[in-house]
């Protein structure tokens, strides 16, 4: 178990001690940290050189100041934020602003004034777009537009739509105060969509990092402003984000570097126990869509060659009743990582004369977060008394710290464990075959 100051990280339950011959022995887990040693050096190597921005973009604050300002100016006299974007345009923020809470009040000791509601659409659907369309009223609703390359397809496709129809509204002279876009500054040769369009309207930009890609972008002004905007404090994230970094900086051995000893395992548990599934099982609401983006990250990342392991989102503990039965009894082919936030002695108390009357009587007097906490601790041990790799990740307070922490962790994770199986874990070759496709079906 290695632990910082967010989290206690566990890989024991994936070890053969602890589950028997369908975990990964001692001696193989020591031999993927070994390898995991030259690729430790290598991302120091990345910080001191700055040639791998997502360590440094930690340390940084005046995208963070550029971004409050925008937010603050965009938010003036609004009632709703709309974030259009798709995949790791999008993911990070959702998984950021669900961290504050959905069903929070709008208004906190920090910000006493109200915040606007905010709400994605990530996907396209006519439909959907069309009803969004029409429901929404333009002038209390302000749009966010977000793109790394300024070409994305279906993001731009949003864009198009809802400023027709903000112009249809009447409200075409107000288009500039309606509309913030995020996309990489303009490159000599370079076509930008989204910045020819925008520029063209007058609509205000902020600058996308050049250097760090859509599913690693969280800790940039793309998962920040959704956060700042449900009211975290971002300087807060990079700081629990920079924690991370900290064993690696000061030269530890890869077994005391938890998104090292991670990857080691989940590396090694592939290549020597044919482990072909990877499932994140968070116990908290507000860690939902955090699997939603590891599934992004961990798939688009390692999914290449022929290598990589399928990500598997589910959150605990409604998914016992949905999946955990193949995770305890289905093909040995699947890890499960799961994420436990200290619930006990939180929420309603359950009124014991109830409880007995409805048969449940040891229920009496516990509270609905004790339930929870007993949930995710037995299913844990269930899985390793079924000889089923699981590892956990305990945080005691789920705030902006452990939230940075917590990404962090899993990008650089997912980094080793692509730079262990000797492939490029920030590109996408195959993905963009459907993008020319899609193109040429359309005319392109």
């Amino acid at each position: 178990m290695s632990e910082t100051s967010a989290y206690r990280h566990d890989i024991d339950g994936c070890l053969e001690p602890a589950i028997g011959h369908h975990g990964l022995p001692p001696a193989l887990l020591s031999g993927w940290l070994e390898k995991a040693a030259p690729v430790l050096d290598g991302l120091r190597a990345d910080y001191d050189s700055g040639s791998l921005p997502l360590l440094r973009i930690v340390e940084d604050t005046a995208d963070i100041d550029a971004a409050e300002a925008a937010l603050a100016k965009l938010s003036d006299g609004a009632d709703s934020i709309i974030f259009l974007g798709t995949g790791g345009s999008s993911l990070g923020g959702q998984t950021l602003a669900q961290i504050a809470g959905w069903g929070i009040p709008h208004t906190s000791p920090k910000a006493p004034h109200r915040r606007p509601r905010i709400r994605f659409y990530d996907n396209l659907d006519g439909g959907t777009f069309a009803a969004l369309l029409r429901a929404t009223d333009f002038a209390k609703t302000r749009f966010v537009v977000i793109s790394k390359s300024g070409g994305t397809a279906e993001t731009l496709a949003q864009a198009i739509a809802t400023i027709s129809a903000v112009k249809a509204a009447g409200l075409g002279d107000h288009i500039p105060k309606l509309f913030l876009g995020i996309t990489e500054p303009d490159a000599p040769g370079k076509a930008n969509g989204l910045r020819a369009l925008f520029g063209s309207l007058g609509i205000p930009m902020l600058d996308h990092h050049t250097g760090i890609g859509g599913r690693f972008s969280c800790l940039t002004n793309v998962g920040l402003l959704p956060a700042m905007a449900r009211g975290l404090d971002a300087r807060a994230i990079r700081a629990g984000a920079r924690s991370i970094l900290q064993p690696l900086l000061d030269g530890k051995p890869a077994a005391d570097i938890p998104f090292a000893a991670g990857a080691s395992a989940m590396v090694g548990l592939s290549k020597e126990r044919g482990i072909r599934t990877i499932v994140l099982m968070p116990y908290a609401d507000r860690l939902g869509k955090l699997a939603d983006w590891y599934v992004q990250l961990w798939a688009e990342s390692l999914g290449k060659g022929g290598e990589g392991t399928t990500p598997v989102p589910a959150i605990g503990p409604v998914d016992q009743h949905s999946q955990l039965q193949l995770f305890m009894d289905g093909p040995r082919e699947l890890a499960t990582t799961i994420i436990r936030v200290a619930s006990k002695g939180t929420g309603p108390a359950l009124d014991a004369g109830m409880a007995k009357t409805a048969g449940l009587g040891f229920l009496g007097g516990k509270t609905i977060g004790d339930i929870v906490d007993a949930q995710g601790h037995a299913v844990a041990a269930a899985l390793r008394k079924a000889g089923r790799p699981v590892r956990t990740i305990d945080i005691e307070t789920l705030d902006e710290r452990a939230a940075g922490a917590l990404l962090m962790h899993f990008m650089l994770e997912t980094i080793v464990a692509g730079r262990l199986l000797k492939l490029d874990p920030f590109d996408q070759p195959a993905v963009e075959l459907a993008k020319i496709l899609t193109k040429q079906r359309l005319g392109g």
